[in-house]
Parts: structure tokens; C-alpha cells; sequence
């Protein structure tokens, strides 16, 4: 499958968007797989390049992200430039992403959750929704036409907070688990960040265990969690999923 990260690409439903690459592989690649399989066109967006990573250089991480988008089945993938370590919600950042929103055109946006403990991440998450609004302002001093997502939703899968709903990714584990092991520069066993990382033969027993723990809370094997900031609206009571007993 051949992933365009051209700046001419065609428009896609959803949009995942987040500070780091490898991020989207930890949060909601599998979600990704499902929403392909659907029918639905996906993409990722870093806004970051990795230069700044304990491990691993920003051209490492370039061949590495390619090939996991490649194993997530993704239309699109590109990175900006924001500063690795120090991404800012400024009015020039905003723009950036919003720049990319208008040409991408995305239905969905998927971003971080908005607490952590990670700067870059919970910065990421204000960061994108401005940059949802700002894309849909007339005046803004952006090319193409105004567009914002219809839904934006966030991964919140290393928060500690109960996901409004979560994803059934149990078809696609073992290819999620995949694309984040395409990282070979941040995943596979060396003393460089050895406090850090998680060691290479844990990686897919706690993979595996988070997926677990979400999808016990819908009666599935393996899922993803999200948060949804607004309220849902039902019409049929009789077709909500998930028993309550």
C-alpha cells in the first residue's frame, strides 16, 4: 500500500493528530485499522519530527513512522515542524495545523487527551482544537476554503478518567501492536533510555493488558478508549449497545 505524505493529498474522513510520531500507534492506531476497514480514508498528522527524542534521530523516526503507516493502512502521513520537547499553542501554530485541516478536509479529528504528563502531549490537544476552529474562520489569513471536523474526539487511553465510549479493535491487536513495534529506534533493547522505555519483551504484554482492561468495560476482548466532550443524542433506547447488567 503506498502512503502519500505529499502536500497535494486528497481529502480524508479522520484525521489523527498528535505531538509525536509513535504516538498515534500508542493511543489509537487500532482504532485507525477499524475505521479502514470501514471504508473510511485515514491519516496521521505529528506535528513534531523526533529530533529532540532520547532515542533515535528525526530521520530514524521519518522511515519508521512511513512504515507503520504502511501497517495501519493510511492514506496520508505528514509531520511539521514544531520544536520536539517545546511544542507551543501559539497563533503561528495554530495556523500550521489549520493550514493542514483546510487542505485534508478531515470529518473526524482524533487528538490527545488534555492531561498528562507529557507537556508536548496535553499542549497538542489545545493546540489542535484551535486549530479546528481557526480553520473554519472566513477571514483567517489561510489558503483554501474554511472547513472544520465535525467530531472531534480524544484518545485518552494513558488517562486516568473513564472513556465516554471505546473502540473494538480486537480484529486488528496484533497489527496495531505491529505498527508500534516499527519503531525499532524507540522499542528494541539498548542502554540508551533504559529508565525510560519500557523493556522490549514487556512491550506486548502491557500492549495487550491496557487493551484488555478498555475492552472488559464493553464486553469485548481488546479496545481503545476515547472522551467525547459533548453531550450524545439517542432516539431509540432499544438499540443502545452494552447490557447494563
Amino acid at each position: 500500500m503506498h502512503v502519500s505524505n505529499s502536500k497535494q493529498a486528497a481529502t480524508i474522513d479522520i484525521l489523527a493528530i498528535a505531538a509525536h510520531r509513535d504516538d498515534v500507534e500508542q493511543t489509537c492506531g487500532g482504532t485507525l485499522l477499524v475505521q479502514q476497514a470501514l471504508g473510511w480514508s485515514t491519516g496521521i498528522l505529528d506535528l513534531t519530527r523526533g529530533e529532540g527524542g532520547t532515542r533515535g534521530s528525526a530521520a530514524e523516526r521519518e522511515a519508521e513512522s512511513l512504515e507503520a503507516a504502511r501497517i495501519l493502512k493510511v492514506t496520508h502521513r505528514e509531520a511539521l515542524d514544531l520544536p520536539d520537547g517545546n511544542v507551543q499553542n501559539t497563533l503561528e501554530n495554530r495556523l500550521k495545523v489549520a493550514s493542514v485541516l483546510r487542505r485534508l478536509r478531515p470529518r473526524v479529528v482524533l487528538l490527545p487527551y488534555w492531561q498528562g504528563r507529557h507537556p508536548d502531549h496535553y499542549t497538542s490537544a489545545t493546540l489542535g482544537y484551535e486549530a479546528c476552529f481557526v480553520a473554519g474562520l472566513a477571514k483567517a489569513d489561510l489558503d483554501g476554503a474554511p472547513h472544520r471536523p465535525y467530531k472531534i474526539l480524544y484518545a485518552s487511553l494513558y488517562a486516568d478518567v473513564r472513556p465516554t465510549f471505546v473502540v473494538d479493535i480486537t480484529p486488528h491487536i496484533e497489527t496495531r501492536l505491529a505498527s508500534l513495534l516499527a519503531y525499532r529506534s524507540q522499542y528494541g533493547d539498548q542502554p540508551v533510555g533504559s529508565g525510560l522505555f519500557v523493556p522490549h519483551e514487556e512491550i506486548r504484554e502491557r500492549t495487550l493488558a491496557s487493551a484488555r482492561h478498555f475492552g472488559m468495560l464493553a464486553g469485548v476482548r481488546y479496545a481503545e478508549p476515547f472522551i467525547q466532550k459533548e453531550v450524545s443524542l439517542v432516539s431509540d433506547l432499544l438499540h443502545l449497545p452494552v447490557a447494563s447488567i
